[in-house]
């Protein structure tokens, strides 16, 4: 146990005796414990899993999940857009006793992977869809399209997958407008 990481146990929430449950079976399969992203993140030589909680369920998020084999069908992915990770959604403490054996099994075949080196092969940023409504933009305002040319691939994916994930034009516009100051002072979306 690494005491840094405490701090997430000690928070008063409804799942802390989930958390703690989880956290000893981590623990179990011999990983290295870290606080990461404001959660508690276990690895080998790269990350494994982490523990996180949300409003109706805590997880377990394996951060290369997509490619363990899943006999029970209990991996989820959380939106179309991840590609790596994959979660065990849990509501209660009795369900993660209930399912210990099977999530230690998880745990290691994720070790396993990890030691052999073997990663999820991400999309390129460019195999991203580009809205129609910003593609227009690119090719009207050269000064944008190469702003957005010299961001990061991550920030350039967070800004395609957030103008693509409006339903309406409109809403698309809206967005791209917003955020063409950002992308022009090589900002991402949360910076």
């Amino acid at each position: 146990m690494n005491p840094k990481v405490d701090c997430f146990f000690n928070k008063p929430t409804k799942w802390q005796d989930s958390y703690r449950e989880l956290r000893d079976i981590v623990l179990s399969c011999d990983l290295t414990e870290n606080l990461k992203w404001g959660c508690p993140c276990y690895s080998n030589k790269d990350n494994i899993v982490l523990i996180h909680g949300f409003k109706d369920y805590c997880a377990l998020l394996f951060m290369q999940g997509a490619l363990l084999k899943d006999p029970k069908k209990i991996l989820i992915q959380q939106t179309d857009n991840v590609q790596a990770a994959r979660q065990i959604r849990f509501n209660s403490l009795e369900e993660i006793i209930k399912n210990k054996a099977t999530i230690k099994s998880y745990i290691k075949e994720a070790i396993e992977l990890d030691k052999a080196g073997i990663k999820v092969e991400l999309k390129k940023t460019t195999e991203f869809a580009i809205p129609e409504e910003f593609q227009k933009v690119l090719d009207t305002m050269p000064d944008v399209n190469t702003a957005f040319n010299t961001l990061t691939p991550g920030r350039q994916r967070g800004y395609l997958l957030f103008f693509g994930s409006a339903k309406h034009s409109k809403t698309r516009e809206a967005r791209i407008e917003k955020y063409v100051p950002y992308i022009l002072n090589g900002k991402g979306l949360e910076d």
